[in-house]
């Protein structure tokens, strides 16, 4: 592959990059995620993760076993903008994070 080639479409990091964090002591796939962006676009790692792995692999002469993926965060599922802004009445966001829907009994101490 050529330096230029891009290894992450949605943030549009290539080879170099990953290299260059890879130099500077990135060792996992959430080490070069930090220093780049890659793997934080629109498809969350979902197109550029195994090729990333093969990259730490073959950079750090390690097996692709030893190199995790990286680790996924919330929302683990689909949520619809609506939800996100109040407009629907079962909202999959009041069952992740409970401290935004106000719970039975709870007064107003502003």
């Amino acid at each position: 592959m050529d330096d230029s080639t891009i290894v992450c479409k949605c943030e549009e990091i290539n080879l170099a990059e990953i290299e260059t964090a890879i130099k500077s002591g990135a060792h996992t796939f959430d080490d070069i995620k930090r220093l780049t962006r890659c793997g934080m676009g629109p498809c969350q790692a979902k197109v550029c993760t195994n090729l990333v792995r093969q990259i730490i692999s073959e950079s750090l002469d390690k097996p692709l076993s030893d190199i995790r993926p990286p680790k996924m965060r919330m929302p683990l599922k689909p949520t619809r903008i609506s939800a996100l802004v109040g407009n629907e009445e079962s909202s999959s966001v009041i069952s992740v994070f409970n401290e935004s829907a106000p719970k039975e009994g709870d007064e107003d101490h502003d």
